[in-house]
């Protein structure tokens, strides 16, 4: 599976664990059917600007994006995001996403933290993602700021 695959993995795996340790998240990642080595968890968490906060616990640390590169980060998750959108296409007040292999959770994630208001909710699977809207004629107008933030020429 490809790099940004994988990283989307990892920031799918840090919103929803409290990963502590790189080994840790190899052990996620392997349970994913990535095989990835800690030598590259750690190029990889140094590259997507990721560091370890304090847990909700009080006690503990875990893998977070690091918020001082904000700016630097929505850019490395929106191209993410870029390269792993298939097709986007819609049925009433639904959207489909198709994505890359396994990759529709973490799009699926970055969708939701756009907060557009037409969206009521966001479903993944494993290579597609649901988006109900509020209403059928805010579809095409969603389709379309989706659009806007991908490389349309590869879509269809």
């Amino acid at each position: 599976m490809s790099r940004v695959n994988r990283q989307l993995k990892i920031l799918d795996i840090i919103s929803k664990h409290d990963i502590d340790t790189q080994e840790e998240l190899v052990a996620f990642l392997k349970k994913e059917g990535y095989n990835v080595t800690q030598a590259t968890v750690s190029r990889d968490i140094k590259d997507m600007g990721i560091l370890k906060t304090l847990a909700s616990d009080g006690k503990h640390y875990k893998y977070a994006v690091q918020a001082a590169k904000e700016n630097n980060a929505t850019d490395k998750y929106l191209s993410m995001f870029k390269s792993a959108i298939v097709s986007i296409k819609f049925a009433g007040n639904l959207l489909v996403i198709k994505t890359e292999e396994a990759s529709a959770g973490p799009a699926a994630q970055f969708i939701e933290n756009l907060n557009f208001e037409e969206i009521l909710g966001v479903i993944a699977g494993e290579n597609t993602v649901f988006v109900a809207i509020d209403d059928p004629n805010h579809a095409e107008r969603l389709k379309e700021r989706l659009l806007n933030l991908t490389d349309t020429s590869k879509l269809y």
